[in-house]
């Protein structure tokens, strides 16, 4: 008997299903590359948008370095035309002093202009010192007078030392070094250098002097503009700025002893009663003729011996002779610019009492062994009586006028040649600013008249010091026309 195996077999496909499968296979795969493709888009999107991040923030970068570099080069274009209206000041000042600061005479601030003056599209002002000594926050503009300082090249220890922030040993410390007999107390060669033993040549020289300090030559006054800004302290808590050295010295006073045209002055203590007729009568001198006696006879007060000689020490000694003798102020006036009681070509220790401040005015007179508190009153008492007869300053009479015949610092100063009422040497402080008050500048010129025409003998640039121009003028002059 056979027995037949059962056995399975497998349904064999025909084509439609095997079509089927190759279809199913190929749209598996369809949808594994679909869902490929969609990751891979995604990523390139990410990626792009990044690029595109990067470019914006590099092309914000640009913009904002171009935006910076552009008002650098504004800044640069607008220092440029504050350097040129620097120059333009100095020719400026140049002109005014020709004009106004004719035999000595010391140009008011109101005959030109000082403040804000355009040169193109920038400005300048002439950063002064208020003659009425006002407790003023704002700068003072016009120029300052180097007459009224007290000269470190002539001045003596007696009168440094009375200076405000001055010790008698540093006053000691200034003569030292400008001695030239080459003996030296102090030894600089520890300091690196060596004392000079020779005259200044710049006020700020006295930065080399041993013991000198930022605090003795500046003061309160960091930017020297003569006012206490917001920005320095007040020191002693007195509501005053009080300044340093540099505000009361200079090096620069020169008074030439001839007329503008060359010509001799006279000399009081050599001319002849008949030279002191001639001089009167010329002037216009009442009594010229019994004057004229009087006044020889007090130089010579033996007409037998013409050896007994009763020198004048100054114009301040002569004038009171004169005063005394019955001359009013007036008729001094007439010839005060024609006489002389030196025989030097110029003369560089007088400080012009018409300008000089009360500080200095104190230590001349302290210097001249007046005590402190006849000196103040002394000083006080002139300040105020020239802020008063403003046109009645022309000679050192209205001194003799302001104090009395008999005043004791009249007295004192009669014995030396301290003052006058001639300058002859001028400090221009410019400062500038350009369009849209950029580029701010300053620059110090000193100016010199003495040969008759103005020439500058210094200059020095201040810009380092700051803003000295004061809170109004920034307020009222530059920031409301900065875009």
């Amino acid at each position: 008997m056979k027995v037949q195996h059962s056995t399975f077999n497998a349904p064999r496909l025909t084509p439609n299903r095997a079509h089927g499968a190759r279809a199913f296979n190929v749209e598996s795969r369809m949808l594994d590359d679909g869902c490929f493709s969609r990751s891979q888009s995604g990523s390139v999107l990410i990626i792009v948008l990044w690029v595109c991040i990067g470019l914006v923030s590099i092309a914000l970068y640009f913009a904002n370095t171009m935006t910076y570099e552009l008002r650098a080069a504004d800044n640069r274009v607008s220092g440029t035309e504050a350097d040129q209206a620097i120059e333009g000041a100095a020719r400026y000042v140049s002109l005014v002093l020709q004009n106004y600061a004719t035999n000595g005479a010391v140009p008011d601030s109101t005959q030109f202009k000082c403040a804000a003056v355009p040169v193109g599209d920038a400005k300048f002002w002439l950063i002064g010192r208020d003659p009425a000594e006002g407790n003023s926050t704002e700068p003072y503009f016009g120029l300052v007078d180097e007459g009224g300082k007290l000269n470190l090249n002539n001045v003596s220890t007696n009168v440094f030392q009375y200076l405000p922030n001055t010790t008698p040993d540093f006053s000691e410390n200034t003569m030292d070094w400008r001695g030239t007999n080459g003996d030296v107390a102090l030894d600089y060669a520890s300091l690196g250098y060596v004392a000079k033993n020779a005259p200044f040549e710049t006020v700020d020289e006295l930065r080399l002097v041993y013991g000198a300090t930022e605090d003795m030559l500046v003061g309160e006054d960091l930017n020297r503009n003569g006012v206490l800004d917001a920005n320095e302290k007040d020191l002693n808590g007195n509501g005053e700025l009080d300044p340093g050295l540099f505000e009361y010295v200079t090096v620069y006073t020169r008074e030439p002893n001839f007329h503008a045209d060359g010509t001799t002055l006279t000399n009081v203590n050599t001319a002849t009663q008949n030279q002191f007729r001639s001089l009167f009568q010329s002037a216009g001198t009442s009594s010229a003729t019994s004057m004229a006696q009087s006044i020889y006879r007090s130089i010579h007060p033996n007409p037998g011996n013409p050896r007994v000689v009763n020198n004048c020490q100054g114009l301040l000694d002569f004038c009171l002779r004169c005063k005394n003798a019955g001359m009013s102020s007036s008729d001094f006036s007439l010839f005060a610019d024609n006489i002389t009681t030196s025989t030097n070509t110029y003369i560089r220790n007088r400080v012009n009492a018409n300008t000089a401040g009360t500080d200095v005015l104190i230590a001349i007179f302290m210097g001249a062994n007046i005590d402190e508190q006849t000196a103040i009153s002394a000083a006080q008492t002139l300040v105020a009586y020239r802020q008063q007869n403003a046109n009645n300053l022309g000679s050192i009479a209205w001194v003799i006028d302001a104090l009395g015949n008999n005043s004791p610092v009249v007295t004192a100063l009669a014995k030396g040649d301290w003052l006058t009422t001639h300058s002859y040497q001028f400090t221009a402080d410019i400062a500038a600013v350009g369009p849209f008050g950029r580029g701010y500048r300053r620059v110090k010129f000193i100016f010199d008249v003495s040969d008759g025409v103005p020439k500058i003998l210094y200059r020095q640039d201040l810009s380092r010091l700051g803003w000295a121009l004061g809170g109004k003028t920034r307020e009222t002059l530059v920031a409301k026309d900065t875009p």
